[in-house]
């Protein structure tokens, strides 16, 4: 299978206008696979119910979650890891850095080497 991707046009950030415009190829998705489709997914390659298989990944979330606001990085396996970022203001003295100077967090996901092996040899298609 391939990877489908569109062509849009975009200008530079910053730059009142748009400055010049470049064309990128952009990634079209293709539907989204729900928790439920997961869960019926995987229920048709193993032997284990779809409420166990429901139960255990919901409680994934809910462990991730924990762990995530607990500072953890969350390890998944083959899938990849999940850990929070910060972006805070920058300050003169390190005392004067604090909670306040905090201006957003994230959580980064980081592929696993079967993700970007997959990455890496991927056939695209434009659309």
């Amino acid at each position: 299978m391939a990877i489908k991707f569109k062509v849009i046009e975009r200008g530079q950030p910053g730059v009142a206008g748009g400055g010049e415009k470049k064309f990128y190829a952009n990634p079209v998705m293709d539907g989204e696979l729900s928790l439920n489709d997961l869960t019926k997914s995987i229920e048709k390659i193993c032997t284990v119910s779809g409420a166990d298989i429901r139960a255990v990944l919901y409680a994934l979330v809910d462990v991730s979650v924990d762990s995530l606001s607990d500072g953890t990085i969350v390890r998944l396996g083959d899938l990849g890891s999940l850990r929070v970022s910060l972006s805070s203001e920058g300050k003169a003295k390190a005392e004067e850095v604090s909670a306040a100077a905090i201006k957003n967090a994230s959580v980064i996901f980081t592929p696993s080497t079967r993700i970007r092996d997959m990455l890496a040899s991927a056939k695209f298609k434009k659309e």
